[in-house]
């Protein structure tokens, strides 16, 4: 070995790693929910989300806490690093300092949510999950949506029953506050005067009228839609080697 093999000066750069897949994209796009939240409760749902909250963790909102679920409060590795009992818990959910990303099986342009049923509450066509924690979540403290395939079946004009509250119906609640609805396709917010749905960003590869086309009800698109933030060479180590090495994303986002 020579010295210069031996310091490594000479030695080849790493090889490129290949593009930024879409599901990186729209992990980089969840990660960014938790962006200057602070020391608050992260409570990711699906795939993406939860790489995506362990990837914020790791990177630029280190004070995120993270739990594994049950009891206890751990790191972006798993390692447990306190205890989380559940009256905590609720103490951190009630008092808006916990963020959570849900999924939505329909969605209007004001944020309410529909987890329950399909068709009429009283002779659904459909069973879903039930309404679970999605009132208590959207009304007590930041709410975030993850909807891994963006259609009309989603978003829709009308809910058919409301599971998590939107802006036109909560009220003035205090730590009500819908932050962001993460797609396989964009990103959407509520930046409008009657906080309604809005094109954010859209992935790369996606046009406007494909989202729209996707869309239920009339969206707001500004007059320029930028990209989706792309992860940097350091974030996209982190997602491929360490956070996703078996690349479980592309379960929720194949394309």
């Amino acid at each position: 070995m020579t010295d210069v093999d031996r310091h490594g000066v000479g030695a080849p750069a790493p090889a490129p790693l290949p593009p930024p897949t879409r599901a990186e994209y729209c992990v980089i796009a969840c990660a960014e929910a938790w962006r200057g939240a602070g020391e608050v409760l992260a409570s990711p749902m699906g795939l993406v989300p939860s790489i995506g909250a362990r990837l914020a963790r790791r990177t630029f909102a280190p004070e995120l806490l993270l739990t594994d679920g049950e009891a206890m409060l751990v790191d972006a590795d798993g390692a447990v690093e306190g205890w989380l009992p559940y009256r905590q818990h609720l103490a951190l959910a009630a008092g808006g300092r916990r963020h959570v990303m849900m999924g939505a099986s329909q969605l209007d342009r004001y944020g309410n949510q529909n987890i329950s049923c399909i068709g009429d509450w009283a002779q659904p066509r459909r069973q879903l999950l039930g309404v679970r924690g999605a009132p208590v979540n959207t009304l007590n403290h930041p709410t975030s949506y993850w909807v891994p395939k963006h259609s009309r079946r989603v978003f829709v004009e009308r809910v058919d029953m409301v599971c998590g509250v939107g802006y036109d119906r909560a009220g003035g609640a205090r730590h009500h506050r819908l932050v962001r609805v993460v797609t396989d396709l964009c990103v959407l917010d509520f930046a409008t005067p009657d906080r309604s749905l809005r094109l954010a960003s859209l992935h790369p590869g996606v046009t406007v009228e494909r989202v729209r086309e996707a869309t239920g009800f009339a969206l707001t698109v500004p007059d320029e839609v930028p990209c989706t933030r792309g992860p940097t060479a350091q974030e996209l180590r982190l997602i491929r080697e360490v956070l996703d090495p078996h690349g479980t994303r592309a379960r929720e986002v194949p394309h």
